[in-house]
């Protein structure tokens, strides 16, 4: 296995698409947490109540189909190749290698992500000292949605990695994920009554978006929300493993 993990950080660091999407996810968070601190700054009128953390954290919802996009690539970029024939040569144990993937992949992401969120943290958050309107990373909730953030981010690449294992197609599979992500989940507070209710607060996104809230309303609490979001990424991921054991290369 550690063979395999070592192959897979190798088949990482060394693709020029993944340092680029990666970047591209880092500075997405960093921008637009900028951006968004200079927009309210420079509103008039009092500020008071105003979600700073959400608004230093604006960037997430672009960054996430960055990772995804880079989580598909991953695999479907071997399939698109045909090199995925060589690498399940070198590694027939397909359970494994899917493994390796996930485990590398998520480390890289996490690191990544997590730098990208405590940096547009700390950025908007120089820009808002200005006015007086800084917050602590010590009060309530605020540690635990900025590291949320980055859980959250890599959460949204291992789908990408899940559904392009699944699909192994990249633009079907990237499509797929923004329509997951992002088109799908905004489409679901047209849903009517409790039932509706019941499911928009638990499809994809919009659960696991619920850990980088500081101070959540309603709906699911942080870490269910989170959970949740994760349990749609195991049921793709073991879609994909069972596919990936059935199919041929």
């Amino acid at each position: 296995m550690i063979d395999v993990l070592r192959s897979e950080w190798t088949k990482i660091r060394s693709v020029r698409s993944t340092m680029w999407t990666l970047g591209t996810a880092g500075v997405l968070m960093l921008a637009l947490g900028v951006l968004g601190a200079v927009a309210v700054t420079g509103q008039s009128g009092a500020k008071e109540g105003l979600e700073l953390v959400g608004t230093s954290l604006s960037g997430l919802s672009f960054a996430s189909l960055a990772l995804a996009a880079l989580g598909v690539l991953v695999i479907s970029g071997e399939y698109r190749t045909g090199a995925i024939r060589t690498t399940l040569t070198a590694v027939p144990w397909r359970l494994g290698l899917l493994t390796g993937k996930v485990v590398v992949f998520a480390a890289v992401a996490f690191v990544v992500s997590t730098a990208a969120s405590f940096g547009a943290f700390f950025a908007s958050q120089v820009i808002f000292a200005r006015e007086g309107l800084s917050v602590a990373l010590t009060e309530p909730g605020v540690f635990r949605a900025v590291v949320g953030a980055g859980l959250y981010l890599t959460a949204s690449g291992l789908f990408g990695l899940a559904l392009g294992a699944l699909i192994r197609h990249t633009p079907g599979a990237i499509v797929t994920a923004i329509a997951l992500i992002m088109v799908l989940p905004t489409m679901t507070v047209m849903l009517p009554d409790e039932w509706g209710r019941v499911v928009r607060d638990h499809f994809t996104s919009n659960a696991g978006i619920r850990i980088t809230e500081v101070n959540p309303v309603g709906g699911l609490a942080p870490w269910t929300g989170f959970a949740v979001y994760l349990g749609w990424i195991a049921v793709t991921l073991v879609l994909a493993a069972v596919l990936l054991k059935k199919r041929d290369a």
